[in-house]
């Protein structure tokens, strides 16, 4: 998995590329943990290159939407490949994380 960050003003967007698993799951928690920081962040993530989420990856998605909305922040997913989509409708996580 390979993870762009980059923050401008107000908003910070994220880049995904590759498999999110149980390999590479604490490197991504240390990428993101930043992000669950500071005040009121605005974050949108960019899923055009995932191809795969494990149930880590879920969890990581789901605690950083916890930690957003908590300090008054949006968050958004976009470009979600179908079978990566899939596994968010299944799961219920198409219903708690917004996704275009």
């Amino acid at each position: 998995m390979e993870i762009t960050i980059d923050k401008k003003e107000e908003k910070t967007l994220v880049v995904l590329n590759g498999r999110l698993d149980t390999s590479n799951a604490d490197q991504f928690q240390a990428d993101i943990q930043p992000l669950m920081e500071g005040e009121k962040p605005d974050i949108d993530i960019d899923c055009t290159g995932m191809t795969y989420t494990s149930s880590q990856g879920l969890r990581m998605f789901l605690l950083l939407q916890k930690s957003v909305s908590a300090r008054g922040g949006k968050m958004v997913m976009r470009n979600m490949n179908p079978m990566v989509k899939e596994v968010f409708d299944i799961t219920g996580f198409s219903n708690i994380i917004t996704i275009l």
